[in-house]
């Protein structure tokens, strides 16, 4: 099955973003038969690259499924894979822009083959990784899939996995060809204290599977995790499509909250082909208010991040669904500008319980402006045209948070937002 679309395309590099042009093979060019297979195909995905102009890969923040936050380690298996595939089918997720469904750590045998070769846990994924790609991409999806750099993964270090001996450390031409030959499109790459168990260094390694990857007929999104811990966006742009700039997020307010305010000077560092990631949503899990739910997803948007939904999509409160599925919302996040807001006003009160103004300027001369509410009470928050970048002006107002159309300003912009709450919006010239 051929599909042209961003993401599965050949890649280079132009003026340190990785590109992309042509089309490739969905289901990675193999045959069946197992996890490591002979390519079929007649045309390769370099000559199919050359019929193109190249576009930019990751071009907008990449947005689907991650497994990690809703089953870690210990109750991930490839029933859970693909009901996950399912269901974002079934909500019309892929239709909003949701398309990658990420393996994360623990989908790994306890050790590498006799040829060094990485398989699948043969009792959670007892059909291997290429028959789990094969169904996501059946699906018009993308598959995407976890590695280390290290000698050992993260669950290996703090879930207990009893594996030896399955990170990348020594295999990584081999552990980037076995990704084409499965068919992946996405790669998560997790630091998990490789500094500390095999004394590497970060540009080193992540640089090393990026110039793997980059060997590649099929291109991969390639997205880095070491926490922020040495300022990854001064250095990843031009190494990784999306690095990590926090710590672990969890399903909590003030996580959410700790996480945003981290995010306010690093606007310069994202754009197309390479994203700022503040970590995977946690709406869903936890005990999120639904004022809460949408500041999450709609801060993120505004941030210009990675859109990756980490819960059971199956029972999914309507609250979530319907702000994961805000159009609106989400085409701010996938505005083709890919420019990452900045906060033009902040209130009274400490960080976590005040109101800011954030604002991006979006493609045809569109503005995204986000009135927050991290106060436990509804607040009132007033900005105006100037404060948030707007020329002077009547300008259209459509509140992308609750679908509605507010009166033209030529000035004042303000609303009334709910406690934990923000109201996101939309500013088109007259």
């Amino acid at each position: 099955m051929k599909r042209c679309s961003t993401g599965l395309l050949g890649v280079v590099l132009v003026s340190g973003s990785l590109v992309f042009g042509g089309c490739s093979d969905s289901t990675g060019e193999r045959s069946d038969g197992g996890d490591s297979r002979e390519a079929t195909s007649t045309t390769s995905a370099a000559e199919e690259r050359d019929e193109q102009a190249p576009e930019v890969l990751a071009a907008t923040p990449p947005m689907g499924w991650n497994s990690w936050n809703q089953v870690r380690c210990k109750d991930l298996n490839e029933g859970v894979v693909r009901r996950a595939a399912d269901a974002i089918v079934e909500h019309g997720l892929d239709e909003v822009g949701y398309t990658y469904v990420v393996v994360d750590d623990c989908w790994q045998a306890y050790q590498r083959d006799a040829r060094g070769a990485l398989v699948s846990n043969p009792e959670t994924f007892p059909s291997g990784m290429r028959a789990l790609a094969d169904y996501v991409h059946d699906k018009g999806l993308r598959f995407g899939l976890y590695l280390v750099p290290g000698s050992k993964t993260c669950a290996m270090t703090w879930d207990g996995y009893p594996a030896e001996g399955i990170g990348s450390l020594g295999h990584e031409r081999q552990d980037a060809e076995m990704l084409e030959e499965i068919g992946v499109d996405y790669l998560k790459y997790d630091w998990c204290e490789a500094d500390v168990n095999d004394g590497l260094e970060r540009v080193e390694a992540f640089t090393l599977m990026r110039d793997e990857l980059r060997r590649l007929d099929r291109p991969i999104v390639y997205s880095i995790s070491e926490y922020g811990r040495e300022q990854p966006w001064t250095w990843a742009p031009g190494i990784a499509n999306l690095w990590r700039t926090t710590g672990d997020i969890a399903p909590e307010w003030l996580s959410i909250v700790d996480i945003i305010e981290s995010q306010v000077d690093l606007a310069d560092y994202a754009g197309p082909g390479g994203w700022n990631d503040p970590d995977m949503l946690q709406v869903g899990n936890g005990d999120m208010t639904p004022d809460e739910v949408r500041s999450h997803v709609g801060m993120w948007a505004m941030l210009a991040a990675p859109l990756m939904i980490g819960t059971d999509l199956d029972n999914l409160a309507p609250e979530v669904l319907e702000a994961l599925a805000n159009e609106e919302v989400v085409a701010i996040d996938q505005d083709p500008l890919g420019k990452q807001a900045r906060r033009v006003q902040v209130g009274q009160g400490e960080p976590w319980v005040r109101t800011e103004v954030w604002a991006r300027p979006l493609e045809n001369g569109d503005l995204a402006v986000a009135l927050f509410n991290k106060s436990d009470t509804p607040t009132e928050i007033t900005t105006t045209l100037e404060e948030v970048g707007a020329p002077a002006g009547t300008w259209a107002v459509r509140d992308a948070t609750n679908g509605e159309d507010l009166s033209p300003t030529d000035g004042r912009l303000s609303g009334t937002v709910p406690a934990h709450g923000v109201t996101i919006l939309r500013l088109s010239a007259g």
